[in-house]
């Protein structure tokens, strides 16, 4: 007799990679740390972990969509065919509930932020669970999930102040440039399978080679975009020793992904990508209040 396992919060958290939230956190911090000290904001908690909630629960119901939306895609790819929804380990239903159950409290989560947050939060859901459809009418998706990511750091920062700023925005176009070329060498896996179920994705249309320059251009905008970010920032060595090890790490990506051989695209995805994320963020904080 077969017996259905019901999902543990350890499933939910493998259907949205919760590991991953480190590709966005990070930039959200800068934006929350920024508003801060730029206006001589005391430090507060409470509102500190109102915007990683936040964070958290648009991501969880962004991502939760996404292999909502692709069931059926997931299923035919035998990259994606363990994936907790085609293998059912979480029905559909379950998890068309819990992007709503996070996408609910998101909301109410921005509500407790500030009334412009509140506004707002329609609109941010709209961007990141839109971005799951785009593959099937656009070549664009990979910057529309950079767009979706890049509403962090400005999320953050107006969580604090209330107003939109250049320098949180500067950050904000870092993350769009810096997402969408890491997700171009991400999507190399999957040309072939892309191509027979007419799906868009730029190395599918592009290629392997034409697609890696694409991706070096991108990450090349946002290492300029980080550069200048950090003059009119006015920041000071720690900033600038932070910014050499994300550009540092980026390039490093284009170095051990080639077109002949990309088995190494889950380090550059994931572990380089995390760990640039992480510790220009880390130097950025530093900056602010150190230097």
């Amino acid at each position: 007799m077969h017996v259905v396992r019901t999902p543990g919060i350890s499933d939910y958290f493998s259907l949205v990679k919760i590991n991953h939230t480190i590709f966005s956190l990070p930039f959200a911090l800068i934006g929350f740390f920024l508003a801060v000290k730029t206006h001589e904001q005391n430090l507060n908690l409470r509102m500190l972990l109102l915007v990683v909630l936040c964070i958290l629960f648009a991501r969880n119901a962004a991502m939760g969509f996404n292999r909502y939306a692709d069931r059926d895609i997931d299923i035919k790819n035998p990259r994606t065919a363990s994936r907790e929804i085609p293998s059912k380990v979480i029905s559909p239903g379950a998890a068309l509930a819990f992007v709503i159950i996070n996408a609910c409290l998101f909301i109410g989560t921005s509500y407790l932020l500030n009334f412009l947050c509140f506004l707002l939060s329609p609109v941010a859901l709209i961007v990141v669970l839109g971005y799951s459809l785009t593959k099937r009418f656009t070549y664009l998706s990979h910057v529309f999930l950079g767009l979706g990511l890049s509403l962090a750091p400005i999320g953050a920062y107006l969580a604090v102040t209330a107003r939109f700023d250049l320098l949180p925005l500067v950050y904000s176009f870092v993350v769009i440039f810096w997402v969408a070329g890491f997700d171009i060498l991400y999507a190399m896996q999957d040309i072939d399978f892309d191509r027979s179920e007419s799906l868009k994705s730029l190395p599918a249309r592009l290629g392997r080679v034409n697609a890696l320059i694409l991706s070096a251009v991108f990450h090349v905008c946002a290492i300029i975009l980080v550069i200048a970010g950090g003059f009119i920032g006015g920041f000071h060595l720690l900033y600038w020793i932070g910014a050499a090890i994300f550009a540092i790490l980026l390039c490093y990506e284009h170095v051990i992904i080639k077109p002949t051989d990309i088995s190494r695209v889950n380090l550059a995805f994931a572990t380089m990508n995390g760990m640039a994320s992480v510790i220009f963020a880390g130097f950025v904080i530093a900056d602010l209040f150190f230097s």
